[in-house]
């Protein structure tokens, strides 16, 4: 079955031969591992900060709720949907094109979707079913982690440091705190003013809408971009 066939790919892997194969192989595409030191989490900075970040929400979104082992393994996999959907940059500098790059795309090769659900966050526990329970703090989870992910690219020094002007034709993630889980109101900055930059036309799937800047956050590999121009 599958487990015993799952057993013989470990033991190939642990091979000579399949190790002797992956090692020429990394060697042939110049890939080279560097591992933290043991005992030193604090030199993957980025990473250790994003697990804090998940392991805080998730011990608020599910409290005291007792799940069983399938439960909690659905509402992980969901939740790491939602990590795993965060866009990252464009994917083209098409003006039509609204697609942007998540993680994702580098696990499945494509954008990560959900199956649709009813709001269950305002509903109370005893009226849900075993399925609603699951993603009530799937839900919760979502609305305070893409909360604080919107914060984190909105974050600007003080008033009196002058930052770059959005760029036409930069795609935005703009801020709407009613979306569900996976989804996210991207769109391009289709008019701006020479002058001190307030308020913006963006294009989106929808329609053009204006918006003030604050409701408005460059993706992260296009914010460190115009920081690098700046500088």
């Amino acid at each position: 079955g599958q487990i015993e066939s799952f057993g013989i790919s470990i033991q190939f892997s642990h091979s000579k031969i399949a190790q002797e194969a992956v090692k020429n192989q990394l060697a042939s595409e110049g890939i080279q591992w560097i591992f933290n030191p043991p005992g030193a989490p604090h030199f993957g900075g980025m990473w250790e900060a994003g697990v804090k970040s998940v392991k805080n929400h998730l011990r608020r979104v599910i409290g005291n709720v007792i799940f069983k082992f399938e439960e909690m393994y659905t509402a992980l996999t969901q939740i790491d949907a939602c990590l795993n959907c965060r866009p990252l940059c464009p994917l083209s500098t098409d003006p039509t094109d609204l697609e942007v790059l998540t993680p994702g795309h580098f696990l499945t090769g494509t954008v990560l979707t959900a199956i649709p659900s009813q709001e269950v966050m305002d509903v109370a526990v005893n009226r849900l079913d075993r399925w609603q329970l699951i993603q009530r703090p799937v839900q919760h989870f979502w609305k305070r982690w893409s909360r604080e992910f919107n914060s984190r690219l909105q974050q600007r020094p003080k008033w009196w440091v002058a930052q770059p002007n959005l760029k036409k034709g930069a795609i935005v993630l703009v801020k709407n705190d009613n979306l569900p889980p996976l989804k996210w109101k991207m769109g391009r900055v289709a008019e701006v003013s020479n002058n001190l930059l307030r308020v913006a036309t963006i294009k989106t799937a929808q329609g053009e809408i204006k918006r003030h800047v604050v409701k408005l956050a460059l993706l992260p590999l296009d914010t460190q971009e115009l920081l690098d121009e700046k500088s």
